[in-house]
């Protein structure tokens, strides 16, 4: 009895010590980093002063080019309810509004730049798009993000971070600049609350390359949020394409603390490999992103409202596909919402996110089985010979992505038959397949770093 109790004591240490030892070699991600995974949907919301010009959106043009008058800015029917409903009504879990875009103007009460809503007729310059957006989300259970774009404003002059001649003049208008930009940074990051993440598009310079120093002000502010990004920092990763995909696999750890402003000729190699695929081995924690807009089918591209453009909204199907190789390769997929003129999402995109988020919950919410456990092994039954066309498996991933190669069979009639291979399984692995008559399916992890901590293994059928 005293060896058999010895025995069992020797393998329960040998269990912690191997798990201790994973903990120590597989990156963990954050709770910030967690709550990005698992909201799997998110919603960015575009709106700028080019939407109110009647003219379709013309990036290489609006970045040098200032808009002869902001007054053109009288969102008449705004109402980010209803934008913030919609994205609910799809799954979103959490939402983004561009505070500032490539125009420079500030959609909210800066007391830092002059080019904002103060000073606009619309509401006596008394508007705050941002506030109005955040508690909207609040409204909704939704959390908010608020996008910020210094790397382009046209207004000032400001391209691709620098002002443009290398004279005093120019030097005292980029030190201003960048003063400028922190403290937009230090308004968005200090007045509107918990923040589920600050997005600066195309990067934040900071002061090494001559830019201004957002990274502090961000991790004073909003220490419990996503930062993305700088060559300081990033939590996410952008995933190389805005086709709101990833290929397979795609890992959530990464080699470098920053995503792609850095490293460019490892970075830019093979069309953007590493950031779609990540690196098993990386030492950080860093989940790639899927991002389109939703008005992006049939040679559309279109993340501003343009008039008359209807006919690029993705169809269901499409969206369903982009999920299943999003959500599904374990990113979480953001999806760009374009509000109109009027400050109304067009009911065209509403109803669409409607039934997208419909037919996710139609198609897994209710599982024929389900189970979850730790090891290399795990079985799960049916209770009977049932047909079978789609399985979902999860890693308890706060325990970091411990699987690096897997088997799931399936016991049909004639015995067990692979049903899939693989490498990642991560947050979320959705694999669609053809119908089988299953009576069981078993999942066998060949590599592993430590212990395999399975959260979740559900099988559907799905007409």
């Amino acid at each position: 009895m005293k060896e058999n109790f010895r025995t069992f004591l020797i393998a329960c240490l040998m269990v912690f010590c191997i798990d201790s030892w994973a903990q120590t070699q597989v990156p963990i991600p954050t709770q910030a980093q967690l709550d990005w995974q698992n909201a799997e949907l998110v919603a960015v919301f575009h709106y700028d002063l080019h939407v109110f010009d009647g003219k379709p959106y013309n990036q290489a043009k609006n970045r040098i080019t200032p808009i002869p008058d902001y007054n053109i800015f009288n969102p008449t029917k705004l109402d980010t309810d209803q934008w913030v409903k919609a994205a609910k009504d799809a799954g979103c879990k959490i939402a983004i509004l561009t505070a500032t875009h490539e125009t420079g103007f500030a959609l909210y009460q800066s007391q830092v730049n002059p080019y904002s809503l103060k000073a606009v007729k619309w509401k006596e310059g008394k508007g705050d798009v941002v506030r109005d957006f955040v508690n909207s989300c609040r409204k909704y259970g939704i959390s908010p993000g608020i996008y910020i774009g210094i790397r382009w404003n046209s207004f000032f002059g400001v391209h691709d971070f620098k002002v443009n001649g290398d004279n005093e003049f120019a030097a005292n208008r980029q030190a201003f600049y960048n003063k400028m930009c922190e403290g937009m940074v230090e308004e968005l990051t200090s007045q509107y609350g918990d923040l589920a993440i600050i997005w600066f598009d195309g990067g934040a310079h900071g002061p090494e390359k001559g830019g201004p120093d957002v990274l502090s002000i961000f991790e004073k502010n909003q220490p419990n949020g996503i930062f993305y990004h700088n060559t300081q920092r990033a939590d996410i990763r952008w995933g190389g394409s805005e086709s709101g995909t990833v290929p397979y696999p795609s890992w959530g750890t990464y080699p470098f603390p920053y995503s792609h402003s850095a490293n460019t000729e490892v970075i830019y190699k093979n069309n953007f490999q590493l950031l779609k695929e990540g690196d098993p081995n990386g030492k950080y924690y860093m989940p790639a992103m899927s991002d389109a807009p939703l008005r992006g089918y049939n040679g559309g591209h279109e993340w501003f409202w343009e008039p008359d453009d209807e006919k690029h909204i993705y169809p269901l199907e499409h969206l369903m596909d982009m999920y299943y190789r999003s959500v599904g390769h374990n990113t979480s997929l953001i999806v760009g919402l374009t509000p109109n003129a009027e400050g109304l999402l067009p009911q065209a995109d509403a109803m669409r996110l409607k039934e997208w988020g419909a037919e996710i919950h139609r198609r897994f919410d209710q599982p024929l089985a389900e189970t979850s456990g730790n090891g290399k092994k795990l079985k799960l039954k049916l209770g009977g010979r049932s047909k079978v066309n789609h399985v979902i498996l999860q890693e308890d991933i706060a325990q970091g992505e411990r699987v690096r190669k897997f088997v799931l069979e399936g016991k049909t009639k004639k015995g067990w038959q692979v049903i899939v291979e693989g490498s990642v399984i991560g947050h979320k692995f959705i694999h669609p397949f053809e119908d089988l008559e299953l009576s069981a399916v078993r999942l066998r992890i060949d590599e592993a770093m430590g212990e395999p901590k399975i959260k979740n293994l559900s099988l559907y059928q799905v007409e």
